[in-house]
C-alpha cells in the first residue's frame, strides 16, 4: 500500500473539514452580528452564543491549518526493523478474536477513516494511547492497552 497515496487522502480529508470549519466560522459570525440578533435583554443571548461559537469554530479551523501543515512536511520512511514501529509505519495488527486492522501511524489528525481499495485503514497519532504502545514493536510483538476497565491486546501481524 502506498504511503504517499494514504498522506494524499489525509490532506484532502482535511481540506474538506477546513472548509466545512470555515463555513461555520462564517455562518456562526453572521448570526452574531446580525442586527436582528442584538440582545434586548440580560436573558437575550442568542447573539452572544453565536459569537463563542465563532470563536470555537475559528480555534477548529486553526487546529485543522495545523495538522494540514504537519502532514504537508510529514515524509515517512520505510519500515527498519531494528527502529521497530515508528512514526509513518503502516501497521496490520490482529486481536484475540483473529480481527485484523491496518493502522497509519501519522503526524497528526488520528480518528481518520481512509478507504484503499478495500482495505479500511484507520489514521492514529503517535500521541494516541495505541500509538504510543506501538512505537519500538515489530513484527509478533504484542501491544496492549487499558481502555478504562479492559486490557485490549493485538499482535502486530505486519508492518511497512
Amino acid at each position: 500500500m502506498d504511503k504517499f497515496l494514504l498522506q494524499q487522502q489525509v490532506l484532502e480529508r482535511l481540506a474538506e473539514d477546513l472548509l466545512q470549519a470555515e463555513q461555520a466560522v462564517r455562518v456562526a459570525h453572521e448570526t452574531a452580528t446580525h442586527e436582528e440578533n442584538i440582545a434586548e435583554n440580560k436573558y437575550d443571548t442568542l447573539g452572544l452564543e453565536a459569537a463563542y461559537l465563532a470563536t470555537g469554530q475559528a480555534r477548529r479551523a486553526e487546529a485543522i491549518r495545523q495538522a494540514m501543515a504537519n502532514w504537508r512536511q510529514f515524509r515517512p520512511h520505510p519500515y527498519d526493523a531494528s527502529k521497530g514501529i515508528q512514526l509513518g509505519a503502516l501497521v496490520c495488527l490482529v486481536d484475540s478474536d483473529n480481527k485484523q486492522q491496518q493502522l497509519f501511524l501519522g503526524p497528526d489528525g488520528g480518528s481518520m477513516k481512509l478507504v484503499i481499495g478495500a482495505q479500511l485503514v484507520q489514521v492514529i497519532s503517535s500521541e494516541a494511547p495505541l500509538g504510543r504502545a506501538m512505537l519500538g514493536k515489530c513484527e509478533g510483538d504484542e501491544v496492549s492497552i487499558q481502555v478504562a476497565p479492559i486490557r485490549q491486546q493485538f499482535e502486530v501481524l505486519w508492518v511497512h
